[in-house]
């Protein structure tokens, strides 16, 4: 099995260049949009799984949603479409000291499920940017074997606006290291504790 990230290639550039050729094909306004970061797995806001946007969705075959928000934000960021779509809904606070590494599990298992039965996923939480972000860069981390900041930069490639907040990127740079969720789970448990 081939677990290179399709259509990855590190710059070579120094990072200045790099970004600015990113950036000539990043608009503001695609920030509202979702985008298709492997085959069949999207990373956007809610806005673009609010009901008027189901014929997007459909157009684009969705067919699975992971949900992120807090307990303050269910009345306004709510799944819209529960007799068309399956929904994981995680209640994640986008706050550094929020434990995401122990919905990275079951993050993987909803996609990796929906995926191999031909299905196609997408993620939001509030913006796309911080705590949908971080999920779909554990992700691919855990799918193709890479460190932080090469997956970082794989979703950043197609979704420029990402930014994990520091606790979640402390969270992935720490485990990148490490070789199964469990254990950094366990980890990260020991230490709060």
């Amino acid at each position: 099995m081939d677990r290179s990230l399709p259509g990855f290639v590190f710059p070579s550039v120094c990072l200045y260049n790099y970004f600015c050729f990113i950036l000539k094909d990043w608009t503001y306004p695609m920030r509202r949009e979702m985008q298709e970061i492997l085959p069949g797995l999207f990373l956007g806001p809610y806005s673009s799984a609010m009901k008027s946007k189901l014929p997007i969705l459909q157009k684009h075959g969705i067919t699975h949603v992971i949900c992120i928000r807090q307990n303050i934000e269910a009345n306004f960021i709510k799944p819209n479409f529960q007799q068309l779509f399956r929904y994981l809904v995680l209640d994640i606070a986008d706050n550094p000291v929020e434990n995401i590494i122990r919905f990275f599990p079951m993050t993987k298992e909803f996609i990796d499920g929906s995926l191999q039965s031909g299905g196609k996923v997408l993620v939001h939480g509030n913006a796309g940017i911080s705590r949908s972000a971080a999920l779909v860069i554990a992700y691919i981390m855990e799918t193709f074997g890479v460190k932080y900041r090469d997956a970082f930069t794989y979703v950043q490639e197609r979704r420029f606006c990402i930014n994990p907040n520091a606790g979640f990127v402390h969270q992935l740079q720490v485990i990148s290291s490490w070789n199964s969720w469990e254990r950094a789970e366990m980890k990260h448990r020991q230490k709060n504790t």
